[in-house]
């Protein structure tokens, strides 16, 4: 294999030389970095990183392939993905194709032999920041520039370049090697209905809303409430996706409408824009949390769940509305993990109690809501 030159220019100047893996050319995003030392391919194609250059953290990834199980979307929407060093001989039984070959069919560049320990030191520091990853323009004046002028995630609007396009049902429940806890019970005597809003949203919450036993329509993240209330859902899920929530005005007049009609549960960013929705207020966090090791108190019982993240943006507890109350707290940084609204059937949480981190901490969520819907 001929190793190819590749560059990262970061907007505060910073340089970084590497060899390319997977595919070619050039593209910007924000530089972010995960903590997790395994799980790179759900991350791959987590819609939640649509816009975003990520980092692993850990120093060898790709020892154990990629297969078609383990998927979270049916694309990646990441831009870029850059690794310490890349295994090019994965071995496990499940393997079905190297990451670089993966990256490659995707058309997503990936770049190895950095020093990511450094990269990752730059944006505790200085925070994410907006790069270029480039095999094609290797002159760092003009890397810069680019990474200079390449546009912010703040303020755009990235679901919908990740939202499905038309509507659909889910069939598909959890693998057994994955069922565990609460939400193994597929009541066949029940015929709950959960309309999930599709913001950018994991397989894996779908594969557990399915576990319930309910039957699952997925609707894209611009519909209105009157078209989910048609479809006379027992209960409304606002999932996860990328980027700055502050910009979805369709999405949070659309939860609007719907608090106080029908029990409501979000994940991630349908957590933001379910606080939005209730008069929250959003910040950036400097640089984020990603990573499967977040520890979370949960405040009416006193545990702590280790959990999954994957979120730039965060609820301010300035000014929190009295008819919210928040549920679940971060114990790294004190910032706000779940709410729940005083007087209409509806709670959400900012971390991924799908990803099972802990690994099963976090499970009871999806028995809750399937409780306040039969409520």
């Amino acid at each position: 294999m001929v190793a190819v030159e590749a560059k990262l220019a970061l907007e505060d100047g910073s340089l970084f030389a590497g060899r390319a893996f997977g595919a070619s050319g050039e593209v910007f995003g924000e530089v972010v970095f995960n903590t997790s030392m395994t799980g790179y391919q759900e991350i791959l194609t987590d819609p939640s990183y649509c816009g975003q250059i990520v980092t692993m953290t850990y120093p060898q990834i790709g020892n154990y392939g990629v297969n078609w199980e383990d998927v979270e979307s049916g694309k990646l929407s990441i831009r870029g993905f850059i690794v310490r060093e890349l295994c090019h001989i994965p071995s496990n039984f499940r393997s079905q194709q190297t990451l670089d070959k993966y990256l490659k069919a995707a058309g997503v560049i990936g770049l190895e032999g950095i020093d990511t320990r450094a990269l990752v030191r730059r944006l505790r520091i200085r925070g994410a920041m907006t790069g270029v990853i480039s095999t094609v323009d290797l002159d760092d004046a003009s890397l810069i520039h680019k990474a200079r002028n390449s546009p912010s995630i703040v303020g755009r609007d990235l679901v919908k370049e990740v939202m499905p396009p038309t509507a659909f049902e889910w069939k598909q429940t959890l693998s057994p090697l994955n069922s565990f806890g609460p939400t193994v019970a597929t009541d066949g005597d029940k015929d709950e209905h959960i309309v999930a809003i599709d913001y950018g949203m994991k397989w894996n919450i779908l594969r557990h809303l399915r576990q319930t036993g309910a039957r699952v329509t997925v609707v894209p993240g611009n519909a209105t409430a009157d078209e989910v209330l048609a479809l006379k859902p027992n209960g409304v899920f606002l999932s996860n996706g990328p980027g700055d929530p502050r910009p979805l005005t369709y999405a949070i007049d659309t939860i609007r409408g719907l608090l106080g009609k029908v029990p409501v549960f979000g994940i991630c960013l349908g957590h933001q824009l379910m606080g939005l929705a209730c008069g929250a207020e959003i910040f950036k966090l400097k640089f984020g949390h990603r990573g499967a090791n977040q520890p979370v108190l949960n405040q009416a019982t006193g545990r702590v769940e280790i959990t999954s993240q994957n979120h730039g943006f965060a609820i301010s507890t300035e000014n929190l509305p009295s008819h919210l109350e928040v549920t679940h707290i971060n114990l790294n940084d004190q910032t706000v993990e779940g709410l729940r609204h005083k007087g209409v059937p509806a709670f959400c949480v900012q971390y991924h109690p799908e990803a099972a981190a802990g690994p099963h901490d976090s499970a009871y969520l999806f028995d809750e809501f399937r409780k306040m819907m039969r409520a």
